[in-house]
């Protein structure tokens, strides 16, 4: 690409570049070791999700109740009880 016409009035657009200032150190920036910080509320939910996992998922106790309920023949549940709870649980899913 050839330019005709004055050049130094091209180059003069993008100013006079001799003229640059060099940055200077104005102080020293002190690093500072990381730090962190938990809330009174998340250390309250640390606990109380420690306490959670200790409690066991299956309550063996009503689980060795109602089988020997059964066992006995004393567990009876009523057929609309059952259906209630069949329609309750059909209604209560999000499709």
């Amino acid at each position: 690409m050839k330019i005709w016409g004055n050049v130094p009035n091209v180059s003069g657009v993008y100013g006079n570049t001799s003229k640059i200032n060099k940055t200077t150190k104005v102080g020293e920036v002190a690093s500072k070791k990381d730090e962190l910080s938990i809330s009174g509320a998340a250390k309250d939910f640390s606990v109380v999700m420690k306490a959670l996992r200790q409690v066991p998922d299956v309550r063996m106790d009503k689980v060795n109740e109602i089988a020997q309920k059964m066992e006995r023949g004393e567990y009876n549940v009523s057929a609309k009880d059952v259906a209630g709870k069949m329609v309750d649980s059909l209604t209560s899913r999000k499709l």
